[in-house]
């Protein structure tokens, strides 16, 4: 429980930031107030900076906050490879994607799929992107919000998350893309400094850098502080599998899902959406010293016993005492921190929460008024669009809630979201790297491989949650990504021999002809320049996984 001045600054915080999205949502445009192209893409208006910050606001939620301490504590840095090679893969969006996303001037993904493709590789793509917005951004999110929120004010989960459900849909179903993207930006700058708040007084507590390596050595824990493991490692997370499985889930995740590209989609030019991406790449290498390094921070205190974690223990089904790591955050707050900093740190993680919902609303709204509901009504006026929007972001907000139960199950929540994105993501990252970098794939062959590469992939992860001791239950799930993907490629070449493509006038200019291509672009000039600034991404990332490798 905490304090009575932690709690109204946490009550003040939320109030601003809905009072905030409200304004910015309903501030009048001059001809864009109303419209459908102000509402989903805040008339493609915004700039670097903001697209950046929202795009890292996005990402990151009370989820990573939660999970990323939780995975700090068990397996030191290794789960920070989500974060770092992500810039990567933000990199890939800024350079190979963005591009055609804004020169094609479409409005979600699946109308990009079906310039390139087809009609019905649209209708699937829209139809999984809201099933795993749903999902993934929405009910996990809320899973980890719930969670925190009951431990700190002994409210019941799902009342918790109903009220904050109820806050974040108001704003976002009434203010669009501007609303969102503005409380983002606020919101990234909130969770960040709190994340450091939290980060330095677990530091000063831990004293210096010799003692953790002295404990981690004393325990057996000195591969904790190492980003790269060998083959074999018992987490599945070895070098092998990250260098192969990562890019699958990386570029479904960053350069082919609605909710976060849909940041890069509302930018005022091509050079503003590929220096946001590049600017959301230099911030993502925070995670791991501010989000990930406190949860080893965390298992250093205790096994020096300067944190008490007795409220952690559970009994487990052979009777042996546990430690439930799940609440390692919130224990961090309630212990580390004075008051008056722990309601900061509590808006912290409402920021994460609050932004993760409101980006997956916003997205939901737009792919069910564009991609499913004009398609059948293509004379639909604006204000019914966006009518349209809001009615499908209010039910997706009751329908993430049906599934909280289910997804409760698992154990580290941010094993559980990326288990989940690794069957989902190989046939979207096949159709559209193959889509944009080979002149030869077909709409048949996209669209045959997006059905039976999502089918196929449903079945394997059934398999692996009823039956997990056969040989498919024993894959790690980024190697199983990479497994999947490699079949979806099989597929997809094959079926674009059996359907030759018949490019159209518009598909003809959506693929690059050569690798180099897109890098013939000009761009700005001086540092803001994308190339300049994606040599200077690769060359700090190379630095710093040779230093904690």
């Amino acid at each position: 429980m905490i304090s009575t001045i932690d709690i109204v600054i946490t009550i003040a915080y939320i109030l601003f930031i809905v009072t905030i999205g409200l304004w910015s949502g309903r501030r009048k445009k001059e001809k864009t107030e109303s419209s459908s192209n102000d509402y989903f893409l805040a008339g493609k208006t915004l700039k670097w900076p903001m697209i950046g910050l929202a795009l890292f606001a996005t990402n990151i939620s009370c989820l990573h906050l939660v999970s990323l301490a939780q995975s700090g504590f068990d397996s030191g840095l290794l789960n920070g490879n989500f974060e770092w090679m992500a810039a990567f893969t933000l990199i890939l969006l800024a350079l190979f994607f963005i591009p055609f996303y804004i020169r094609s001037g479409v409005t979600t993904l699946p109308d990009f799929l079906e310039r390139r493709y087809n009609k019905a590789c649209r209708d699937w793509l829209a139809f999984v992107s809201i099933i795993s917005a749903i999902i993934i951004h929405i009910a996990f999110s809320f899973l980890a919000g719930g969670i925190v929120l009951e431990t700190l004010f002994g409210i019941n989960m799902y009342t918790s998350i109903v009220v904050i459900a109820a806050l974040t849909g108001l704003y976002t179903i009434i203010g669009g893309l501007r609303a969102v993207v503005v409380t983002e930006s606020i919101q990234s700058v909130v969770l960040i400094a709190g994340a450091l708040i939290i980060t330095w007084f677990a530091w000063n507590k831990v004293g210096s850098w010799d003692h953790l390596t002295t404990v981690l050595q004393n325990n057996q824990a000195a591969d904790k502080l190492s980003m790269i493991r060998s083959v074999g490692d018992k987490s599945g997370l070895s070098w092998v599998a990250v260098f192969l499985g990562y890019p699958i889930l990386g570029i479904w995740y960053w350069c082919a899902d609605q909710t976060i590209v849909q940041r890069a989609l509302g930018a005022k030019d091509e050079n503003h959406a590929k220096a946001g991406a590049l600017f959301c790449g230099f911030i993502k290498i925070l995670p791991v010293f501010i989000f990930v390094l406190p949860g080893l921070f965390a298992y250093v205190l205790y096994k020096s016993n300067a944190i008490d974690l007795s409220s952690l223990q559970q009994t487990g089904a052979n009777g042996a005492q546990t430690l439930n790591t799940k609440g390692i955050y919130t224990l961090m707050i309630t212990q580390l921190l004075p008051k008056g900093l722990v309601g900061i740190l509590v808006a912290a993680l409402l920021s994460g929460l609050m932004s993760q919902i409101a980006g997956a609303l916003n997205s939901i709204a737009t792919l069910s008024s564009f991609d499913l509901y004009k398609r059948y009504q293509p004379n639909a006026s604006d204000a019914k669009l966006v009518t349209v929007g809001r009615l499908s972001a209010a039910i997706a907000l009751l329908v993430s809630f049906v599934l909280l139960r289910f997804l409760n199950q698992y154990t580290s929540l941010f094993e559980g979201i990326n288990d989940v994105i690794a069957h989902i993501a190989p046939p979207i990252t096949c159709v559209f790297l193959l889509g944009v970098f080979w002149k030869k794939a077909s709409a048949k062959s996209a669209q045959y491989t997006l059905w039976l590469g999502s089918l196929l992939g449903v079945a394997v992860f059934a398999v692996n949650k009823l039956n997990p001791e056969t040989i498919i239950g024993q894959i790690p799930f980024m190697m199983m990504a990479f497994y999947l993907f490699c079949a979806c490629v099989v597929m997809q070449v094959s079926f674009s021999y059996i359907y030759p493509v018949q490019h159209t006038a518009e598909s003809s200019k959506l693929y690059w002809k050569s690798f180099w291509e897109p890098l013939q672009v000009k761009g700005w000039s001086g540092i803001g320049n994308y190339k300049t600034l994606s040599a200077l991404l690769l060359g700090i990332m190379a630095v710093l996984y040779w230093v904690f490798r």
